[in-house]
């Protein structure tokens, strides 16, 4: 890999085969080992969870690379850089795991709009939900550089549910092309696949991606800048929770507004439907201090989780 300067900047460079802890890691040094990889640990899992829209089966899937890249240390070949050999064990991993699975989505995605009124779906508890990324996961990588989409926007739970759309090959190829800002040729040798066959996989992947959002420029799944008075409206947000204020909650909402609760699929749009639904299912009762709201950040956008108290 690494056919040009530029490519074998973002890729790496290739490791000299008498590296030291090369070396020791082939003769069965593990501790060696964890060192040379333990430095991309961080970008897989990131890379793994576009790819899987889960945290928990990122991790899974990047401890499986690693332990993949520990027994096959044999076959590493030192004219590619490390990174992009487990670049391309962890890529395979996740698409051996999209073959056997369903995709996860958020409930917009996977179930119809509820009619107003009807009553609530039972809960989904399988695996089909995806889940944000928190923040705190999100520290810098030297190796990431940016390219079509900064890291913290190719990460955002808009971004991630139109990814998870694509067939799993153009979901790859996209993340390595326009986030990573691979190469044609490093992305197909990854995949093995062509030159052509790659840019015929992404011209596919960006068009369905603008078809699922009506033409529009794709910066539009990047989050949005803070708006002047964004503090007050989220503290009478919690407020409004809180105090069983519906209310209150209503008239702080956009007039295209969807509400969704998973792993309830049901989802609701516009403020009157949303007031049913909250009403009926959330707030209902005596439901003052019911709820306790704490302030969080995920999937690079500002949120608040709601607990039970």
């Amino acid at each position: 890999m690494g056919t040009t300067t530029g490519e074998e900047t973002l890729m790496g460079a290739p490791m000299p085969p008498d590296n030291p802890r090369l070396v020791a890691a082939r003769s069965g040094d593990r501790e060696a080992f964890d060192r040379l990889t333990e430095p991309y640990r961080h970008e897989l899992q990131v890379h793994c969870y576009r790819m899987l829209g889960s945290l928990l089966d990122a991790e899974d899937v990047v401890q499986e690379t690693l332990l993949k890249a520990w027994r096959k240390l044999d076959t590493y070949q030192a004219r590619a850089s490390l990174r992009a050999w487990l670049y391309k064990i962890a890529t395979n991993t996740c698409l051996d795991a999209l073959s056997a699975g369903r995709r996860r989505g958020l409930p917009y995605g996977l179930y119809p709009e509820a009619a107003r009124g009807a009553e609530a779906l039972p809960p989904v508890t399988d695996p089909i939900w995806i889940e944000p990324f928190p923040d705190a996961c999100l520290a810098p990588s030297p190796h990431s550089p940016e390219a079509r989409y900064e890291a913290r926007e190719a990460i955002t739970l808009a971004f991630v549910a139109a990814l998870q759309s694509l067939p799993p090959r153009q979901r790859a190829v996209l993340i390595l092309r326009d986030v990573l800002g691979w190469g044609a040729g490093e992305v197909g040798e990854l995949l093995e696949l062509s030159p052509s066959a790659v840019y015929s996989a992404l011209y596919r992947a960006r068009r369905a991606l603008e078809r699922a959002h009506h033409g529009a420029d794709l910066a539009r799944l990047r989050p949005k800048p803070t708006e002047p008075g964004q503090d007050e409206l989220l503290r009478r947000y919690v407020q409004a929770w809180e105090t069983a204020d519906v209310d209150g909650l209503i008239r702080l909402l956009k007039e295209d507004a969807t509400f969704g609760m998973p792993p309830l699929p049901s989802w609701h749009r516009g403020p009157e439907a949303i007031r049913d639904f909250v009403l009926r299912h959330v707030l209902d009762g005596e439901a003052s201090g019911r709820w306790k709201l704490l302030q969080t950040r995920a999937s690079a956008e500002s949120s608040d989780r709601e607990k039970n108290r």
